[in-house]
């Protein structure tokens, strides 16, 4: 069994501000719906819609450096 990545791994950063940025959609559009949509939901749906992109542009960030 592997072991788990270390809090100052860049896997581990890289994590923790996915997982913000979870939160924080799941913050707004819980706001928008009236009520908190749950975790699973905003996850999967930020996952599907702006991860990519997210992702993307975090990656040209850390190449700029």
């Amino acid at each position: 069994m592997p072991a788990a990545p270390s809090p100052t791994s860049d896997a581990f950063a890289e994590f923790q501000a996915e997982l913000h940025e979870v939160l924080d959609y799941k913050w707004v559009e819980s706001e928008k719906a009236g009520h908190d949509i749950g975790f699973e939901k905003a996850l999967k749906q930020w996952s599907e819609t702006l991860r990519p992109e997210w992702r993307k542009k975090r990656r040209e960030a850390k190449a700029k450096g």
